[in-house]
């Protein structure tokens, strides 16, 4: 096992590594922008060491910088939790050249997977379903055209170097394809460094649903069984939940070989997900995510497995000591993703100072957070500050926990999705467990119209509760108490004898 490791990223999953980190005994080396310096990752860490201003191409993008550090610090390791540089090739590489090891897949397997239009390749020699989709990046209208008359409307045009939703455009009408074409590309480029993108058939109202593996250096792959990540919006995932109440046992069992498959044929190493859409009784390959994910925690509360210490060990070299029949789902978990975001003004990133916070406690309650009460949210990050995940014996009691946990979450001093989180765990369809991935969009101005009545509620309430304390101040007689006993204000304190006088 690993001695010393450096975590190439900041906020609440930073804290994760070095929770786990710690409890292998393993020390940990953070880096942080001049934005971050109060960051609760730069306090927990064994080290921490500033690697430049607060934009992320001159800090937590800046690969050869933290290469050195690493170096410097005599680290033997990488983690790149998600996003920044968790799924670059490049640093991957690099991370390789300098002796270090990378914390998650080599560089091969995450230009392999990386590339969207190789992995469909490899998925399809498998034989396993694969949305409908061009094999090549199309370069000109008459191809998208060609595609249409084939399969029909409507279509989503998809930049082939990466994801997260950036550059995908749904197509409905023909009269559209021009535009959506170039646009699409033009983001594709800004985005990924290549205007390349390929045509998928849509599917319309599908379930997201993927699986987590774990594979390790001697050709040894398991599934850690399903997460449904349905609830998103622009292509964000904002809820997860496991098991999926879509999918019965022969499903699961299929779709999970499947996923097993796919890492086995791609020479893939560490941990990942494969990643699916799923209708009426079918599912389709979407792509693969060659890194830890943001909802890995609801993974752990159904099988009791740390996921974080699983990379550390797959990337010290060891063998897993899991066999697929170890690993059973037990119960039901949830997670919300908490963003400094405003939910009412176009969900527009709320960076500040929290000037109280309270997290919520009690049975089948976790939450992995990157903040504390004082802290200033710098606006230069994602606007992700914390993950509120519950578990439960069924999905109804994991439901009415995650309600009740939501009421307990206290942060003041920015707004957050907290009451967009609150309105869909009161949703019936949600409780019924009927979701997919518009779900959101078709439910969300009902839940926006619902939070901003709520919000003119309380400034109502808080505005009477105002005037009715000041009436009540006019109203109290003027005490004397300057001849107050020395020794009694001692012992009651000055606010207890001045409650008490005031009664």
């Amino acid at each position: 096992m690993f001695n010393k490791i450096l975590i190439a990223n900041r906020g609440e999953i930073a804290v994760r590594i070095i929770r786990a980190a710690r409890e292998l005994s393993i020390k940990t080396v953070a880096v942080y922008s001049k934005a971050d310096k109060n960051a609760l990752h730069v306090k927990l860490a064994d080290e921490a060491y500033e690697i430049g201003d607060p934009e992320p191409l001159k800090s937590y993008l800046d690969m050869d910088r933290i290469i050195d550090v690493a170096l410097k610090t005599r680290s033997e390791a990488i983690h790149p939790g998600y996003g920044f540089l968790a799924q670059n090739p490049i640093f991957a590489e690099k991370v390789e050249k300098a002796g270090l090891i990378f914390i998650g897949p080599n560089s091969n397997a995450l230009r392999k997977m990386g590339a969207k239009l190789e992995a469909r390749e490899l998925v399809s020699k498998l034989n396993i379903p694969l949305i409908p989709g061009t094999s090549k990046p199309v370069s000109d209208l008459k191809d998208v055209e060609k595609f249409v008359e084939k399969f029909g409307l409507p279509i989503l045009l998809k930049p082939s170097g990466g994801g997260g939703g950036i550059g995908m455009k749904i197509i409905s009408d023909l009269n559209d394809v021009k535009t959506a074409f170039e646009i699409s590309r033009s983001e594709a480029l800004a985005a990924f460094g290549k205007p390349e993108i390929y045509v998928e058939k849509y599917i319309e109202k599908p379930r997201h649903i993927e699986f987590q593996i774990a594979a390790d250096n001697y050709g040894n792959v398991i599934h850690l069984y399903e997460r449904e990540c349905s609830i998103q919006r622009r292509y964000q995932k904002l809820i997860e939940e496991s098991p999926s109440i879509a999918l019965n046992n022969e499903l699961r069992k299929d779709m999970g070989e499947s996923a097993v498959r796919i890492a086995s044929a791609a020479g893939y190493t560490n941990v990942g997900t494969i990643e699916f859409l799923f209708k009426d009784g079918n599912y389709y390959y979407l792509e693969m995510n060659t890194r830890l994910q943001v909802e890995h925690g609801v993974t752990e509360l159904v099988t009791g497995i740390d996921i974080v210490k699983l990379q550390f060990k797959i990337a010290a070299d060891e063998k897993l000591d899991l066999s697929q029949e170890d690993i059973k789902q037990r119960g039901w978990a949830m997670e919300i993703r908490v963003n400094a975001e405003d939910p009412l003004n176009n969900f527009t990133p709320n960076p500040g100072k929290i000037i109280k916070y309270r997290e919520p406690g009690g049975p089948g309650i976790r939450v992995d957070s990157g903040v504390y009460e004082g802290y200033e949210i710098p606006g230069y990050y994602d606007s992700l500050i914390s993950k509120l995940m519950v578990w439960g014996s069924t999905r109804s009691e994991a439901v009415y926990r995650m309600q009740r946990a939501i009421s307990e979450y206290y942060i003041q001093g920015i707004e957050t999705t907290l009451p967009l989180h609150s309105r869909i765990f009161q949703d019936q369809d949600f409780i019924k467990g009927e979701i997919h991935t518009h779900y959101l969009n078709e439910k969300l101005n009902q839940f926006l119209e619902e939070i901003k009545l709520e919000r003119a509620l309380k400034a109502a309430i808080a505005t009477i509760s105002y005037i009715n304390s000041k009436k009540a101040m006019q109203q109290t007689p003027k005490h004397n108490i300057q001849n107050v006993n020395t020794s009694r204000w001692k012992y009651y304190g000055r606010e207890r004898l001045l409650k008490s006088r005031l009664a």
